[in-house]
């Protein structure tokens, strides 16, 4: 029988739980009618992933507590994303059809609420998506990556270097801010899918909501 992989080899979860609380927070400020779902589904869902975090570490990395992990963070994000993109057709459709009903100062935070929360699940997602998760980087890589960190570049100074989440985390952001690849080059036609539609959720709710909530506050 085979020792479990040594906890070393462990990513550390403690950014990631972070990040999840901190969209569960961003879930719960979203006015009722905006919110797909109450927030104990999400938070729910968030529990069991926390859980199943937890997992790893205690059983030393196995291939089983980190197929867990995987899937129930995929399922986390696919809820709380389509949620997302029902928020910000729900605020578009209010600004259009209902804007006197809507205020500025509420739309503006309901959208940035919106541009965040999409960041942070992608950043989850490319964190679990890219070379089949944290811990199998750790191990030699018979195929490509799914994206290209400027770091890997440097072998002879780096030479033992991985990308972490708070790697992905810039990625995200980068992509929602930017609308463009800035730091990892996207490799595959999976990444590039993915990072055009959070770059079109990020468009949609700055040039559309965020501005015209400016607007209304500004006149």
């Amino acid at each position: 029988m085979q020792p479990p992989t040594q906890s070393r080899t462990i990513e550390p979860r403690w950014p990631v739980a972070l990040t999840i609380g901190v969209v569960l927070v961003l879930l719960a400020v979203l006015p009722d009618r905006i919110r797909l779902v109450p927030v104990g589904v999400p938070a729910l869902l968030a529990f069991i992933m926390l859980l199943a975090m937890t997992l790893v570490p205690l059983s030393g990395g196995r291939a089983r507590a980190l197929r867990i992990e995987r899937w129930v963070m995929l399922l986390f994000c696919l809820i709380a994303g389509v949620g997302t993109l029902i928020s910000l057709a729900y605020l578009i459709d209010e600004m259009i059809n209902h804007s006197t009903e809507l205020g500025g100062l509420q739309l503006l935070t309901s959208s940035l609420t919106v541009w965040i929360d999409n960041v942070l699940l992608f950043s989850l997602l490319y964190w679990q998506i890219d070379l089949g998760g944290p811990e199998a980087r750790l191990k030699p890589q018979t195929q490509p990556p799914d994206w290209l960190f400027p770091q890997a570049d440097l072998g002879n100074i780096m030479p033992h270097w991985r990308p972490t989440y708070v790697d992905y985390l810039f990625l995200a952001y980068t992509t929602a801010a930017a609308f463009s690849p800035t730091d990892a080059l996207p490799l595959t036609t999976r990444a590039k899918l993915w990072m055009m539609l959070e770059s079109s959720v990020s468009l949609a709710t700055i040039l559309v909501v965020v501005s015209r909530a400016i607007n209304i506050l500004g006149s």
